[in-house]
This record gives C-alpha cells, sequence and structure tokens, in this order.
C-alpha cells in the first residue's frame, strides 16, 4: 500500500502539469482543446529521438519547445483558419499522431538504457522530490507570470474580450499565449511521463484530456475553500486522481476497467459542485 501511494503521488506530479496545462484553455480561455492528446506523446517522442544525443535538460526543453509549436498550430487553425477550437484541436492531435510515428520511426521506443533527470536523483525518494521540485518551479513561474500585466489580460481575455481591447490590446495574442502554454506544459508532462515509466508509445496519448479534466476537476471541488492558487489545486487535484486510480487497481480492478473510473469520478464531481452551488445559492436566497 504505501508504494502504491509513493508512485501515486509521483505520477500526480507528472499529470499536475497537463492539467494546469489544460487550467490555461478549459478554464481561463474557455475553448476545450483536444490537442493536448497529441502534444503529451509529442513530448515523449521528441525526448525519444534527442535521449542519447543531448544531455536530459536540454531533451527535455526540445520536447516543452516542440509542444509549444504544436499550440501554435492549433492556434493558428483556430484564428487564422476560423476552424472551430475543439476541431482544430482534434486536426492537431491527427496530424501529431503520424508527426509522433516519423520522429522514431516505430510506435514503441524502449528508455531503459537512455539517459534521464532520474539518473542524478537516487534512493527511495529520488524521482519524488525531483518530480515535486520540476511542479513547484512550474508553478511558482506562472504564479508569478499572472501577476504581470500579459498574465493579468491572458486571465481577463477569456471573460472579457472587450475589456482586453479596450486596453488596447489584441486578444488573439493572448490565445495565443495561453494555447502555446497548454501545449508545451503537456509536452513536458508527456517527456517526464517516458522518462518515468522507461518507453514511450504511441497510444500513451489517449484520453489524457480525461485525465487532465478529472484532475483539475477534483482539485476545484476538494480544494475549493482552501486559500490557494488555481496552479495548486491542480496539484493537488492531480495527485489525488492518482491514489484513487491506484487504489483501484490495487482493490483488483482490471486496467480496462479505469477509463469508466475516470469518466465517473469527473461525473461525480462535476455533479458534486454543481450540487453544492444550487444549495449555496438557495441558502443566500433565505437569508
Amino acid at each position: 500500500m504505501g508504494a502504491m501511494i509513493l508512485i501515486s503521488i509521483e505520477q500526480g506530479f507528472i499529470f499536475s502539469l497537463l492539467a494546469i496545462g489544460v487550467m490555461l484553455t478549459f478554464r481561463i480561455l474557455d475553448i476545450a482543446d483536444l490537442s493536448v492528446e497529441g502534444t503529451f506523446p509529442l513530448g515523449a517522442f521528441v525526448f525519444a529521438k534527442f535521449a542519447h544525443v543531448f544531455l536530459p535538460p536540454v531533451s527535455m526543453v526540445l520536447s516543452f519547445v516542440a509542444g509549444c509549436l504544436a499550440g501554435y498550430f492549433t492556434y493558428f487553425l483556430y484564428k487564422k483558419v476560423k476552424i472551430a477550437p475543439i476541431l482544430a484541436g482534434i486536426l492537431t492531435m491527427t496530424i501529431l499522431y503520424t508527426v509522433n510515428l516519423r520522429l522514431t520511426g516505430q510506435s514503441n521506443v524502449p528508455l531503459m538504457d537512455a539517459p534521464s533527470m532520474f539518473n542524478f536523483f537516487s534512493g527511495t525518494w529520488g524521482k519524488l522530490i525531483s518530480l515535486a521540485l520540476i511542479a513547484l518551479i512550474i508553478k511558482v513561474a506562472l504564479d508569478w507570470f499572472f501577476k504581470t500585466e500579459k498574465g493579468y489580460l491572458l486571465l481577463v481575455t477569456g471573460d472579457n474580450e472587450d475589456l482586453v481591447k479596450s486596453l488596447g490590446q489584441k486578444p488573439d495574442k493572448f490565445y495565443c499565449l495561453g494555447l502555446v502554454l497548454s501545449n508545451g506544459l503537456a509536452a513536458l508532462a508527456g517527456c517526464l511521463a517516458a522518462q518515468y515509466q522507461g518507453y514511450v508509445d504511441i497510444s500513451m496519448g489517449q484520453s489524457m484530456i480525461v485525465t487532465a479534466l478529472a484532475s483539475l476537476i477534483i482539485g476545484e471541488t476538494s480544494f475549493q475553500r482552501l486559500p490557494i492558487r488555481g496552479t495548486s489545486r491542480c496539484i493537488l487535484g492531480a495527485i489525488v486522481y492518482r491514489i484513487i486510480y491506484g487504489l483501484a487497481l490495487y482493490i483488483g480492478l482490471a486496467p480496462d476497467d479505469l477509463k469508466a473510473v475516470t469518466g465517473l469520478l469527473v461525473i461525480v464531481f462535476i455533479a458534486y459542485n454543481n450540487l453544492s452551488k444550487q444549495v449555496l445559492k438557495k441558502g443566500v436566497k433565505v437569508c
């Protein structure tokens, strides 16, 4: 049980980056971007491509940049070609499937003998500490960015484009920034997942959007009353989700059942959140 919880927390830190990325588009910009299901494995395949050429930190940066470029392509389809955002994401995801295969020439690449960031950390807690540090660095960087002028305008864009225009700024610029950062973080999460599990597989992006939404919704619902930022809720939500996921495996559920478990978790937490809001509104009316 202890080992299972430790592994779940480690994986939670990995998927927290994906959840933060989806928060940027789904919550802040109010658009459904499915391209993360392509950029998550893109980060992994880019790392596999360059793992034996560069040091792990360099390969990780390349994975992040590749995800940013894919995010820009989604923005281009959405704003320049005028394709609906959900379709633009699907098109990017579809194209990236071929790109990922072309990068390595095979659908499954073992990385057991490849250098990874975990080679620099030893001991039982080495992976946990390194993943926690990465998640913390990303969280602190984004929290700082949201306090800047551009970060504030990014937060406002999804709610009030007219306000952004009245300040002499173009909303499209911030849609671009959000999609680029979101997919860059998704690719970085995929890169970390590849190093953690020791292999890359073309199917590793399947249902990643549901995993990210589950982490995001669990974090928002479970920790909504805590005075913490959205990035912190994403991290905590991802950890809680992976612990629930691990417990499901621990009690004997088949891996094929876990997608249904994830879907049900999302439904339960959304229903609970909606019910809580209804109760709160009724309470306010009574007062």
